[in-house]
């Protein structure tokens, strides 16, 4: 690596964990504030980890969330704060602010770190629709926005359309091998009584008839907008084996940004049907873990397109490149596949609170108290948001 030699963020693997969980309901309209939001997932997750607001003295969250540390301190009783930080790119934050917690943790800038993130993003701010003012920020991003938004590609869904396209011309993949990805997780969601879609499956019928929302995406291929919270306690992993839950010890964690990176997109890449970002993360991941594919028992995966999870799975190693079609077709994906995808629902079927309450998933699944529990999960894969600069997680039983 020029300019040194990367340490793949040896400090950080076994150093810290995820003590506590909390979320409040997921639903289309909370009926209440944002802040208030984050002081109730805050709160239910120091409760899970048997800890106060007052043992707290860092705060993570991402650019994008309304709600200021230290307005979330005062409304909490959380008195000094040494450590607060956020993280940029939407959903390409999630498993971020857990390995910036960790980080603090790890190097002793804090003791107890939450990560949270809550928004009103079905009855308040909707991300999915065209927003104006993203191509008119003035800052380099609203200088990039402004180069596709005249060509009418005006929201997420428009530009990651461009990319499904282009893989599905490069490797003989159907909108059928993106259902498959939107069937399996609804199935899930159908049996987890936290998720909006729970009791409602979905056939790949279904998927193929639901409507175009940008070609070839048809509305199921497309994640939820929801409103509700979702925190994260991190704290030593010795401290951790010592309060109220089984800690998730955080084995590897990472954040990444490939050539040429754009947001959603990269227009600009010689290869287009391709997330080199995750490619990043992944290989620090196995590294920092000394995990392998072969190891990892359950996959949560950051579903707000289906076409991008059949990418992830090729940048992570699990398949070949565009070999995830096939990978997918034969019930790798189930429960008691080979591979089990997004226990919870994910996005698609159960929230979307940017990949937060995926996070908390693969803590369950190692607890051993997940609505839809894989047998013996010992290792979990935590991606975040994809087609932007991401992150993610590798967490593992103590």
């Amino acid at each position: 690596m020029t300019g040194g030699t990367r340490r793949d963020g040896a400090g950080i693997g076994g150093a810290a964990a995820i003590a506590g969980i909390g979320a409040t309901e997921f639903s289309k309209d909370s009926g209440r504030t944002e802040l208030r939001l984050a002081s109730e997932c805050v709160s239910a997750a120091l409760a899970d980890a048997g800890l106060s607001a007052s043992d707290v003295d860092g705060l993570v969250t991402f650019t994008m969330d309304g709600n200021a540390e230290i307005a979330l301190a005062r409304e909490l009783g959380i008195p000094e704060l040494t450590f607060f930080s956020r993280v940029h790119y939407g959903g390409g934050a999630a498993a971020a602010t857990v390995q910036q917690a960790a980080m603090a943790v790890a190097t002793g800038a804090a003791d107890v770190v939450v990560a949270y993130r809550a928004f009103n993003e079905r009855s308040g701010n909707r991300f999915g629709q065209v927003s104006s003012a993203v191509a008119q920020q003035v800052n380099t991003s609203g200088v990039d926005n402004g180069y596709h938004y005249p060509a009418g590609l005006a929201t997420p869904a428009a530009t990651v359309a461009m990319v499904a396209r282009r893989y599905l011309h490069e490797y003989g993949a159907s909108s059928e091998d993106f259902g498959r990805i939107a069937v399996t997780v609804r199935k899930h969601a159908a049996t987890n009584p936290h998720a909006w879609f729970h009791g409602k499956p979905i056939t790949l019928a279904d998927h193929q008839a639901s409507t175009w929302v940008a070609e070839p995406l048809h509305l199921l291929d497309c994640c939820q907008e929801s409103d509700g919270g979702v925190a994260l306690v991190v704290t030593s992993a010795e401290r951790a084996r010592d309060l109220r839950r089984p800690p998730a010890v955080i084995a590897g964690a990472a954040q990444g940004s490939g050539p040429d990176q754009y947001i959603m997109t990269s227009y600009y890449r010689d290869d287009l049907a391709a997330l080199p970002e995750m490619g990043v993360v992944g290989g620090q991941l196995w590294r920092q873990s000394g995990r392998t594919t072969s190891d990892v028992d359950v996959a949560v995966l950051y579903d707000h397109f289906t076409p991008y999870v059949l990418m992830q799975l090729e940048e992570l190693g699990f398949c070949g490149r565009g070999e995830a079609k096939d990978f997918v077709a034969d019930g790798r994906l189930e429960l008691d596949g080979q591979l089990p995808l997004n226990p919870h629902g994910g996005q698609l079927g159960e929230a979307y609170i940017h990949g937060m309450n995926g996070i908390a998933e693969a803590v369950r699944q190692l607890r051993g108290t997940a609505a839809n529990q894989v047998a013996g999960a010992e290792t979990v894969l935590v991606t975040a948001g994809t087609g932007v600069p991401t992150s993610g997680l590798v967490l593992t039983a103590p």
